[in-house]
């Protein structure tokens, strides 16, 4: 088949998945806050952002999870996002990489200010 690399892809630490939301759709945002809660206990909720902070353009909160989960939280979270935007990215140890090229949005893709992150 294809040539073997000879790099190898970095550890994953976790995973972030950031749920976007505006002053409209808070409620929303809440409703899927609390049923990842109930869902999935051993998940870290992170707190209410309702400015954007960080490399993040739109308020959002962030659910920190394992490796190892991720095959069961996904396809829950694609069903039940609730129409908001999502972010899902791993934690490697490189903000900017994980991000920018490691990312996957569900939904709307939101800008990000990548500016902020170090690589």
């Amino acid at each position: 088949m294809g040539e073997k690399s000879n790099t190898s892809n970095p550890a994953i630490k976790a995973y972030h998945a950031h749920v976007y939301y505006e002053p409209s759709t808070k409620d929303r945002a809440a409703s899927l806050r609390e049923e990842v809660a109930v869902r999935f206990p051993d998940f870290r909720l992170g707190r209410w952002h309702d400015a954007p902070v960080g490399p993040h353009t739109r308020a959002m909160f962030q659910i920190l999870f394992a490796p190892d989960r991720l095959a069961d939280f996904l396809p829950w979270l694609m069903l039940n996002r609730q129409g908001l935007a999502v972010l899902v990215h791993p934690e490697t140890g490189n903000d900017y990489k994980d991000h920018a090229g490691h990312a996957l949005w569900l939904g709307e893709m939101l800008p990000l200010k990548l500016d902020v992150l170090e690589g």
